[in-house]
C-alpha cells in the first residue's frame, strides 16, 4: 500500500478518505483536496508521535492500531487522557488554534496514520462548512467525554469508574465484546487509581468471566454485565 516514503497513491487515500468516519459522505470535491495533501505514516508500537509543547502543525486519523494520549509527571508516571483507536483523529486541537501540543501521543500498538497540514487543511475548513461542522462535532464528543471523566473519578468508586471506562476504551466492540489493547497500569492511570487497585477489580472481574487478562490487552467477555454496573448507582462516600 505505501512507497518507501510512507505514502500512499492518490487512489488509496480517497478510498482511506471516504471510508473514515469523519470524512465519509462528504462530497468528492472535499476528498479530492484532502488527499492531495494527506500523508500516510507507518508508526512503531513504542514509539512518540508527537510531545506535549512542541508546534502542532498536523492532524492525524487513525487508519489501524490505537494511540494513546496522555501527559507525563515530574515523577514519570503518565497522565492518561484517552485511547485513540481505528477511526478516530487526534491533535485537532493544536492544529486549529495553531498553539503548542497539550499532550503527548504515543503508539500504543503498530499504527497507520493519515496526516494532514495545518497550512492545508485550515483553508478547506473555510471552504467547506460541512468539514468544519464534522470537527466542531468531534470537539464537542471530546469536551463531554472529559467532563464526564472528570465527574467519574470524583463521584464513582472504583468499579462503576472501572466498568464505565472499559466499555467506553472498546468502543464499537462494546456490544459483543472485543480486546482493548492497554495494560493494567495504563488502565489505573485512566481512572485515577492505583495499578495494585485496578489489578484487584480486573482479577475479580476474570473469576467471573466478565473478562479476559492477557497480556498487553484486555479482552471484553461480558460487555453487558459491565454496562449494567456502569449504569447502576455507584457514589462515594463523603
Amino acid at each position: 500500500m505505501h512507497g518507501a516514503d510512507g505514502q500512499t497513491g492518490a487512489l488509496d487515500r480517497k478510498a482511506i478518505l471516504r471510508d473514515h468516519s469523519l470524512f465519509s459522505g462528504l462530497p468528492a470535491e472535499i476528498i479530492d483536496r484532502l488527499s492531495a495533501h494527506a500523508i500516510a505514516k507507518d508508526i512503531k508500537a513504542g514509539a512518540t508521535i508527537f510531545s506535549k509543547g512542541e508546534p502542532g502543525q498536523s492532524m492525524f486519523a487513525v487508519l489501524r492500531g490505537t494511540v494513546k494520549i496522555c501527559a507525563p509527571s515530574a515523577d514519570g508516571k503518565d497522565a492518561v487522557f484517552n485511547f485513540i483507536a481505528e477511526g478516530g483523529i487526534f491533535g485537532e486541537i493544536a492544529l486549529l488554534d495553531g498553539h503548542p501540543r497539550t499532550a503527548d501521543a504515543i503508539a500504543a500498538t503498530s499504527c497507520e496514520l493519515l496526516m494532514i497540514d495545518r497550512r492545508d487543511f485550515l483553508p478547506l475548513l473555510r471552504s467547506y462548512p460541512e468539514l468544519a461542522v464534522r470537527i466542531i462535532d468531534v470537539l464537542c464528543a471530546r469536551l463531554r467525554q472529559t467532563s464526564e471523566q472528570v465527574e467519574d473519578i470524583v463521584f464513582l468508586d472504583l468499579p462503576h469508574r472501572l466498568a464505565k471506562a472499559l466499555l467506553r476504551l472498546s468502543g464499537d466492540k462494546a456490544p459483543t465484546g472485543g480486546k482493548i489493547a492497554i495494560t493494567q497500569q495504563e488502565v489505573g492511570d485512566v481512572i485515577g487509581m492505583s495499578r495494585e487497585s485496578t489489578n484487584r477489580q480486573l482479577r475479580d472481574w476474570e473469576r467471573r468471566k466478565w473478562i479476559k487478562l492477557e497480556r498487553g490487552g484486555i479482552v471484553i467477555l461480558e460487555p453487558a454485565a459491565l454496562k449494567m454496573l456502569a449504569e447502576s448507582e455507584g457514589r462515594t462516600g463523603g
